[in-house]
């Protein structure tokens, strides 16, 4: 552990830790971190360009560099952008989870470091055998699987519900099962597991009504994710919640502009691992939304009513 004393231009002196390359005398960037059991911290950089193999640096961080990781829904334009953000981040093997390999799919993204597997995260047994495969060498999981369809909560019956459920909740809760305690056992090892991403939705925090059982279903997501978060902080997992606007998907096609292009959001939560962020809102309408969100919660419910 390198730590050592700061003074900051505005004259106070922080205690900080310090990255192998700062030298005394000289100047650094002093940034608010989190450290691997999520307590506030400061670190020094050096100015320029960061030597992001730094051992201190890679401890507090879920830089993919040299890692493995298994993405749930690999054939979703999501997936396949992420896989891609990935290796060209130097990820060493990259898991795409495929909930119905038997289809014919869309030519996909073939490198070497991509491996397709059979996952389908509304069936417990699948998740429990890919599990018993790879569970202990998973690094990163990203739970991107998901089901979005166009409902209000007047619409009749409970099936598109159930589904949503089924994908955004229950798949999330299979996932954290299964491979939960293979991760936190993994993260005692020193490049062991390091990071849970779950992709959410920025109405998971405010619901759009015409959307609405959507929107239910990710807020029942975001405070599983919480409790995720809980039960990994004493492993050093860290759980990074992704709250994005409307995607450029196969479910948003009758979405207006903006929407996020999935090579952005894979941008995004490449750039959170590397910062070690906990919650991440990609896109001008998370931006957007969030900000409305912390002014007035209550305005921005009644200004979403009519969309």
């Amino acid at each position: 552990i390198r730590v050592g004393s700061v003074r900051l231009d505005a004259g106070p002196i922080v205690l900080a830790h310090l990255h192998r390359d700062c030298a005394a005398p000289s100047r650094v960037t002093v940034r608010a971190h989190l450290d691997k059991s999520g307590q506030g911290v400061l670190i020094a950089l050096p100015q320029g360009e960061v030597d992001r193999t730094d051992p201190m640096l890679r401890e507090m961080t879920s830089d993919p560099t040299h890692r493995k990781v298994l993405i749930t829904d690999g054939k979703s334009a999501t997936g396949q952008a992420l896989a891609k953000a990935l290796v060209d981040a130097g990820t060493d093997i990259v898991w795409l989870g495929v909930a119905e390999p038997w289809k014919q799919a869309a030519p996909a993204l073939k490198l070497p470091q991509l491996e397709y597997m059979a996952l389908d995260v509304t069936d417990e047994k699948s998740v429990r055998d890919l599990a018993g495969v790879i569970g202990g060498k998973v690094d990163i999981l990203i739970s991107n699987a998901e089901l979005h369809r166009n409902h209000t909560i007047a619409d009749r019956g409970t099936e598109t519900a159930r589904a949503e459920m089924e994908v955004n909740y229950l798949g999330l809760m299979r996932l954290a099962q299964a491979f939960g305690p293979a991760m936190r056992a993994r993260a005692a090892e020193n490049t062991g597991a390091t990071a849970w991403v779950n992709l959410l939705s920025i109405h998971a925090l405010s619901a759009l009504p015409s959307h609405g059982t959507f929107s239910a279903s990710k807020a029942a997501a975001l405070a599983l994710s919480q409790n995720l978060r809980a039960e990994m902080r004493h492993s050093g997992i860290r759980v990074v919640n992704v709250f994005p606007g409307p995607i450029d998907d196969e479910w948003n096609q009758l979405v207006p502009p903006p929407k996020l292009a999935p090579a952005a959001l894979a941008k995004a939560i490449v750039t959170a691992l590397r910062d070690g962020a906990e919650d991440v809102y990609p896109g001008d309408v998370a931006q957007d939304l969030i900000t409305r969100f912390r002014e007035s919660q209550k305005v921005l419910e009644r200004e979403l009513w009519d969309q």
